[in-house]
């Protein structure tokens, strides 16, 4: 007996509680509302008094030892929670589910909401401008599955393929949280590192049977053939992982994710992570840089803001798609008055993708209504002035923009203009809406007239002039007597305090009045809520209609910053073709050129590529000269046409790319163990496996990470490898220091040399930036230094060194050997097919196999095989 006392009073109730709450979710950090604070205990203060920057305390909580304690008043739950998730916490909102002051015993609670960081309504932890993507990966030997779900607008995709492939979209996503399976941890960290926050799920998530009932269930359909993904069973599963999530997490109303939607790996231009990050797409490689994205996005939405950066990691590679989307920026170029009206009434437009989707799961509060009735009201006259349109293109935007005419008619109704945020403050509803709701105003707002009257009436009928009524929350409306006329009281006045200079006193007729006022702002704010709830729920009929409006006004705002780009930055309409070249005229660097200033002005270059004549252009010529922006503004001229947006350029033919290539600049990879030069012959390795005869492929500097002759020889060999390639003529951009390479051209004729041109004045150079045929004999990279301050002593040295090292060049030694490097053409075939039978049975048996599955002695046996044809 003694000993159950004890350990009674080693827990009190309200510790069972937390302690019981906190066995379910382990992992997340609970906020304990005690009162008017949100209580944290134990390891979770310790790390929310850190991230908060809030006082820890110790508390014995009925404990035999003391536990941390740290908390903040409940009011501030939208300042302090967007920093534990943004701090990569999940964190459980643990609410008091009843009165305190009805409770029996210890107040119910219950977890509310867990927000993750890829879980979360909160405005305050959302990013206007970007989505906040969950994401799950199933894999499975080397295939993989994968889902991204942004809960706050509904958007939900899925995809399915290598390792090389899902890593590409999830830097692409840039996910706020991971979740994949807890067997998987190793293969998981092996494949994606620590990048991401992640949480693991249990084995039985991850199961075709569970996965494929959940999405079912969901979508009310008998299969996923209507979506698209029904052959793609490690991404059902990964779907199937997120459904699962969202219910682990408390978030049970996601009516308004009704579609799933399969990312088509055939439909977007290729770029692996390591084109994206050299020519920063999204983000800068070097604090202070400016991505591209920040030279795109003029849009005036945020829902524009969001599809901008899709588009910008997803460009097109089908022709009519793009053309469809240049057609319209077309329009709004030269319709440069539409064009400002249409953005006139778009920057009205508020966040209504993810407005809509706070009235699906119950969070949308009256002022936020009005801006949905604000966002429907402005996309009415953009319809109409799309609607006006000949071109096909714009009708069909208009034919997409629903206005919901009866929502927002009965939005203007009922709710008020600037209504309060939180219902409970009352005044939301207009009058003339309820007849029972208009008189108890009346009641509640004549209140003080009414008061008044009885004030001046009792004053009169019992001489005491200075008589006042007053109210107080402990007995409600009095009569307040000075001491001086304290004899003039009628006997009815029931005394209830004694102040030091006078008396307060009720009578029968306020208790009344007073009882009637409570009741009438009781019944009123029963009667506005009720009111309210009812045009949600008729708001949640609008759903589909205004998420599809909401999708078209976002696919306007980016075509109309595509179009103020080119009106104000001179780019013009490139022509999209089906064929296999690349013609540039006067092309620019969209970033660069923005970053000089006007007496500067950025030096425009043309660039020919086919798959005929003029394949790969190797490009020489000194440091600083502009070999890399060359390089980079043709990928991104490239992808901003397939974005379907105009470009910086005087004209642009291009024949659609389906993957872009970059090596471009050198990094380590430290924590790994590899080196730069490591890393640049990954990255180069991973375009020379991929390859395809419609890639454009950049490569500036390849082999500069090891020996001079190693280096030279391995950019030879990339080189011939990319000309000889039976399958592939890729388009290639190879800059390089190494001026042995423009021998090459001699020998293949897809080859040609051009330079970036410098100019020579009394041992200083001058940078023209313009590219121009024929090879450079020379790198000035001792002219660079000096530019650069080296000191002047090295410099001298320098080139007394270059002088000596140099002598064998000028005696054209080193010129022989070069024109001696063994041809290595795979053009000539070893087997000549055409007249000899045998040559084409060996040459078809050879292309058969499969080396890499073969065992020593299959290969034996195999060879065996193949000698046994030429005897």
């Amino acid at each position: 007996m003694a000993k159950g006392k004890t350990k009674e009073k080693k827990e009190t109730p309200m510790m069972k509680q937390f302690n019981a709450i906190k066995a379910k979710h382990p992992t997340a950090m609970l906020l304990f509302r005690v009162g008017d604070f949100y209580e944290t205990f134990g390891d979770d203060a310790v790390t929310a008094s850190k991230i908060l920057d809030i006082v820890l305390t110790k508390r014995s909580n009925g404990a035999a030892s003391e536990m941390a304690l740290a908390g903040f008043p409940h009011h501030a739950l939208d300042t302090y929670l967007p920093k534990l998730v943004k701090a990569g916490q999940r964190v459980a909102i643990v609410d008091q589910l009843e009165d305190p002051k009805t409770a029996k015993g210890v107040v119910k609670r219950g977890i509310t909401e867990l927000v993750t960081p890829g879980v979360s309504m909160n405005d305050n932890v959302l990013s206007v401008k970007q989505n906040n993507y969950l994401c799950a990966v199933h894999i499975v030997k080397d295939q993989l599955g994968i889902s991204f779900l942004d809960i706050s607008t509904g958007e939900f995709f899925v995809a399915q393929g290598d390792q090389n492939y899902i890593d590409k979209l999830l830097q692409g996503f840039s996910p706020s949280e991971v979740l994949y399976c807890r067997n998987d941890q190793d293969k998981y960290k092996d494949i994606f590192g620590d990048t991401y926050p992640t949480f693991r799920q249990d084995d039985w998530v991850y199961t075709s049977e569970y996965a494929y009932e959940k999405l079912t269930n969901h979508f009310k359909t008998k299969n996923l053939k209507g979506f698209g993904i029904e052959n793609l069973p490690l991404a059902i599963i990964a779907a199937g992982a997120i459904l699962n999530y969202l219910e682990l997490t408390e978030h049970h109303q996601i009516e308004h994710i009704h579609q799933i939607s399969r990312i088509q790996e055939d439909k977007y231009v290729w770029l692996d992570k390591f084109t994206a990050r050299s020519l920063e797409l999204i983000y800068p490689q070097n604090d202070g840089g400016i991505p591209l994205i920040d030279i795109l996005d003029q849009c005036v939405t945020p829902m524009g803001a969001r599809l901008m950066k899709k588009w910008t990691v997803l460009p097109l590679k089908e022709k009519k798609s793009i053309d469809h989307r240049l057609a319209v920026v077309n329009y709004f170029v030269e319709n440069e008055d539409t064009a400002e009206d249409v953005l006139a009434h778009l920057r009205q437009v508020n966040d209504v993708e993810r407005l809509i989707s706070k009235v699906a799961v119950g969070r949308v509060n009256p002022r936020e209504l009005v801006y949905i009735k604000k966002a429907l009201q402005h996309s009415a006259p953009i319809k109409k002035l799309l609607s006006g349109c000949q071109a096909s293109e714009i009708k069909e935007i208009a034919d997409h923009i629903n206005t919901c005419d009866v929502l927002v008619e009965r939005i203007e109704q009922q709710l008020q203009d600037n209504p309060p945020i939180n219902p409970a403050q009352g005044s939301m509803i207009r009058e003339g809406v309820d007849k029972d709701l208009d008189e108890l105003r009346l009641i509640s707002h004549s209140g003080k007239d009414f008061l008044q009257k009885i004030q001046e009436r009792e004053s009169e009928r019992t001489g005491i002039p200075s008589l006042k009524i007053g109210y107080n929350k402990v007995f409600g409306y009095y009569l307040e007597v000075r001491n001086t006329h304290r004899d003039k009281v009628p006997q009815e006045w029931i005394r209830k305090s004694t102040l030091v200079n006078a008396e307060r006193y009720i009578t029968e007729e306020l208790k009344k009045y007073e009882e009637k006022i409570l009741n009438a702002e009781s019944q009123i704010s029963v009667i506005e809520n009720k009111i309210f709830m009812d045009l949600v729920h008729t708001a949640n009929k609008y759903i589909t209609p205004i998420k599809q409006t909401a999708s078209t006004l976002a696919k306007v705002d980016c075509l109309l910053s595509f179009a103020l780009n080119a009106l104000e930055y001179q780019y013009t309409q490139p022509t999209i073709t089906d064929d296999q070249s690349l013609d540039i005229k006067d092309g620019r660097h969209p970033v660069i050129e923005r970053q000089l200033s006007a007496d500067d002005p950025y030096i425009p270059n043309d660039v020919f590529l086919d798959n005929q004549e003029q394949q790969i252009m190797v490009i020489t010529g000194p440091n600083m000269s502009g070999k890399s922006a060359l390089l980079r503004q043709t990928a991104l001229i490239v992808l901003m046409a397939q974005m379907g947006s105009f470009v910086p350029a005087s004209a642009a033919q291009i024949g659609i790319v389906d993957k872009v290539f970059t090596r471009v600049g050198a990094s380590d990879n430290l924590s790994k163990g590899e080196s730069t030069f490591m890393v640049e012959m990954t990255e180069t390795a991973s375009i020379l496996n991929n390859i395809s005869d419609r890639s454009l492929v950049l490569m500036d500097e390849i082999g500069r990470g090891t020996s001079t002759y190693d280096g030279v020889s391995i950019a030879w060999a990339i080189v011939e490898y990319l000309h000889n390639h039976q399958k592939a003529r890729a388009k290639t951009l190879f800059a390089t220091h190494y001026h042995e390479l423009n021998e090459l051209a001699v020998d293949f004729p897809r080859i040609k040399n051009f330079s970036v041109s410098v100019k020579e004045y009394q041992k200083k150079i001058i940078f023209l930036r313009k590219l121009k045929e024929g090879g450079s004999e020379h790198s000035f990279g001792i002219h660079v230094a000096q530019l650069a301050g080296m000191p002047n002593t090295v410099v001298r040295r320098s080139e007394e060194i270059l002088d000596h090292l140099e002598e064998d060049k000028r005696k054209e030694k080193n010129k022989e050997k070069i024109k001696e490097v063994p041809k290595e053409n795979y053009q000539l075939s070893i087997f000549d097919t055409a007249s000899d039978p045998i040559a084409k049975k060996l040459k078809e048996e050879m292309e058969n196999l499969d080396i890499n599955t073969m065992t020593p002695l299959d290969a034996m046996m195999k060879l065996n095989e193949l000698k046994k044809l030429l005897n």
